[in-house]
């Protein structure tokens, strides 16, 4: 991957605040919207999301899952040129308390604010997603396959 390539996939990480969560329902995708925080080296991305939700019922089930950050649509002729990332990855519950949650909510709310009335509710909890692997598709002709290193080395962009 080029630099300019790496540089644009770090952007746009850093630049989005929800992305797509593809989970297995009855063994088929199911995808919804999440906001998303990240680790500075893209080695972890963590969500907020309420038990009750079908997606954090199914990452119970089967901690596969797949998160998928996009350009914002701004509206060219040809979407198919917009930047995106989908990473694979493995999902784990984190407990409140846990070491490192603390630190966690402060980022999370830094972020998104207006979220502090949900951390008052039992049923919401943190989930980290650990990269295992994905794709990049930087633009028209420019596919690139990424690993979890991939990703550590584009944070340093």
């Amino acid at each position: 991957m080029d630099a300019q390539s790496e540089k644009v996939l770090a952007q746009l990480i850093r630049g989005a605040r929800v992305a797509s969560l593809g989970t297995l329902r009855d063994e088929a995708p199911q995808v919804s919207m999440t906001a998303f925080i990240h680790n500075e080296d893209f080695s972890a991305f963590y969500i907020f999301v309420s038990r009750l939700a079908q997606h954090t019922v199914d990452m119970q089930k089967d901690n596969r899952v797949s998160l998928m950050i996009c350009e914002t649509d701004d509206g060219r002729d040809d979407p198919q040129t917009l930047a995106r990332v989908s990473i694979r990855g493995k999902a784990e519950m984190i407990q409140n308390g846990e070491p490192g949650y603390t630190p966690l909510k402060q980022q999370y709310l830094a972020r998104f604010p207006e979220s502090t009335q949900l951390f008052k509710l039992a049923d919401f909890g943190f989930w980290r997603i650990t990269p295992r692997g994905g794709r990049y598709v930087a633009g028209f002709a420019k596919a690139f396959n990424i690993t979890a290193e991939t990703l550590q080395k584009v944070s340093q962009r």
